[in-house]
């Protein structure tokens, strides 16, 4: 089966360092997407059916609370495993974001080997 994973986050710099911190997993059949807007990233989750999403909270169009509240909530896409990646490590954002759904918190700057273990534990891989 082949596994998916979106990156969501309006910073371009962002978007390229998760790429290549998973690049190892595209030889493991693993397809990374990615979307520079919450709208966007949407959109993906509803046809690419991702297994696992990064996604960022303060992003044009749409934020990742709301991303993650209409993935969860609205269209209850439970199996859709959704880590919130932020600059915000608040713990009202945290509480925020256990809220509306969110599987894991991880804050920016991000460990780039924490990021590779989760996709493997995520994944199964």
């Amino acid at each position: 089966m082949n596994q998916k994973i979106l990156i969501i986050d309006d910073e371009a710099h962002i978007r390229l360092l998760l790429e290549r911190t998973l690049i190892d997993f595209e030889d493991e059949g693993v397809e990374i997407l990615t979307a520079e807007n919450g709208e966007a990233g949407l959109a993906l989750i509803q046809t690419e059916k991702p297994a696992l999403v990064f996604l960022d909270v303060m992003m044009p169009k749409m934020n990742g609370f709301d991303v993650c509240h209409v993935v969860k909530n609205e269209l209850k896409m439970d199996e859709v495993y959704i880590v919130m990646l932020t600059a915000k490590g608040q713990e009202y954002d945290r509480q925020k974001g256990t809220d509306v759904g969110v599987d894991v918190y991880m804050t920016k700057p991000f460990d780039p080997d924490e990021i590779y273990d989760k996709v493997e534990e995520v994944l199964g891989l």
